[in-house]
């Protein structure tokens, strides 16, 4: 028997094992574990850089408008630091993704909203996924038709609560997370009742992912978000190695 082993190491970058690049919104608001900002969420390292004036206010309420640049150039930085692709933190950078990934040559996932035409080919026929938004106000039919999301999807959004986007589209510093919880379950729970027809839950914002079991135990659907698609992102970037024995046809 002989084991079946990696012989040769190549190199041609500077930093090694940290392939997912994150390019962030300029904050100050709290980000706990589960937050895309929050390094602990990822259970592989990351490398993060922050896009100078990119507000929520700016990302959201304005469409990115004049962030490009800003996105490209944390992008191009964070390839040359050895990343292998890129994501956001913000749902709506769906405008910009085309532009981006084009720019800097190597995948991006810069949206959630991105996975949503693989989970409806995995759902039964009559289902299909719904979105859980910041801004339902201002979450369009750009946005969506970026993501190659149908026009058709149900949507939600979290605008009409207590604490949840107010605080984060206004950058407030301190966030009552209960009183998030609370506003993220009444917009899942009203998405799910008002169309029948859902059988999973996408959250458009990277900020949500803190109550992804939350939403899961109360609806009873499966829940993806940007965690669930950078890790599968990486899964592809770094394959487990596996160990195992190829039998030597030399012997019986």
């Amino acid at each position: 028997m002989r084991e079946a082993v990696l012989e040769r190491e190549y190199g041609g970058k500077t930093v090694f094992g940290a392939c997912i690049g994150v390019m962030m919104l300029e904050t100050r608001f709290p980000r706990v574990l589960g937050d895309v900002g929050n390094a602990g969420t990822w259970p592989f390292p990351v490398q993060f850089r922050i896009v100078r004036g990119a507000s929520p206010h700016r990302v959201i309420r304005n469409r990115a408008a004049g962030l490009v640049e800003g996105f490209i150039e944390a992008g191009r930085d964070l390839v040359a630091h050895g990343v292998d692709a890129l994501t956001t933190n913000c749902g709506f950078l769906s405008l910009v993704q085309e532009e981006i990934q084009d720019a800097v040559g190597v995948p991006v996932a810069a949206s959630a909203l991105m996975q949503i035409p693989a989970i409806n080919a995995l759902l039964p026929t009559g289902k299909k996924a719904g979105i859980l938004t910041i801004s339902q106000e201002h979450l369009s039919e750009d946005h969506l038709v970026a993501a190659n999301v149908p026009l058709d999807t149900p949507i939600a959004g979290t605008d009409g609560g207590r604490e949840f986007s107010r605080k984060i589209l206004d950058d407030q510093p301190e966030i009552d997370f209960a009183l998030c919880q609370d506003d993220l379950l009444d917009a899942a729970k009203g998405l799910v009742e008002s169309h029948r027809d859902i059988g999973a839950v996408v959250l458009e914002c990277t900020n949500m992912v803190p109550f992804a079991a939350d939403i899961r135990k109360a609806t009873g659907l499966p829940v993806f978000s940007i965690y669930t698609h950078i890790c599968w992102l990486q899964s592809g970037l770094l394959p487990r190695q596996f160990t195992f024995h190829l039998h030597d046809p030399r012997r019986n």
